[in-house]
């Protein structure tokens, strides 16, 4: 008896050790994707955010466009690193976080980084991209409800406001982003902001 014990134990912890997953990876109520995990490149420079931030500000890609699995969404947040760094010569990835069409989240600067993705707004807000073009179609269901909860998830830990205010990148500077129709999507969710 004590022996099957040992046998069921030893078989839950190598199951557990054959996925290895970081615990912020398993600490969210959706698919959290850490930048190990999506091969980020190190950042050149880090600037410690303030926090609570009293600011999320909502971005599209354009390009790369809409990514359906895993594999396509860790290679679009490459392709945005890589341009961010070497086409534009910023420290890192703009955006503090990424949301895939297979609903994953991918974390680029995180929570405690200043971003580079609105100027003016970068030290108050936490930026989150919705990967693709949504200029005259809405992003997947589980990428917007998944970009609600990582904006829940700021909250309950103390990373963002519980009274912050939810903006579109054409609020903060010209720009089409993030598109028109994610752009009224997201003035009906809460805490959206005229201002």
């Amino acid at each position: 008896m004590a022996l099957a014990i040992c046998i069921v134990l030893f078989s839950v912890l190598m199951s557990t050790l054959a996925m290895p997953r970081s615990q912020e990876s398993s600490s969210y109520n959706f698919p959290f994707i850490t930048r190990s995990e999506w091969g980020a490149n190190p950042p050149t420079g880090v600037a410690v955010l303030p926090t609570p931030v009293t600011h999320v500000v909502i971005h599209h890609s354009y390009e790369p466009g809409v990514c359906w699995t895993t594999d396509d969404c860790k290679a679009a947040m490459r392709s945005m690193q890589n341009y961010h760094q070497n086409g534009q010569g910023w420290a890192d990835i703009g955006y503090n976080f990424a949301v895939g069409g297979d609903g994953g989240v991918y974390e680029g600067r995180g929570w405690q980084t200043v971003g580079a993705h609105a100027v003016g707004y970068n030290m108050l807000s936490i930026g989150i991209c919705l990967i693709g073009n949504w200029v005259s179609a809405l992003p997947p269901q589980v990428q917007l409800e998944n970009t609600r909860r990582l904006i829940a998830a700021g909250v309950e830990r103390g990373f963002i406001s519980p009274n912050y205010r939810l903006i579109g990148h054409r609020q903060a500077t010209a720009t089409e982003c993030p598109g028109d129709a994610l752009f009224r999507e997201i003035s009906t969710w809460n805490n959206f902001s005229t201002a």
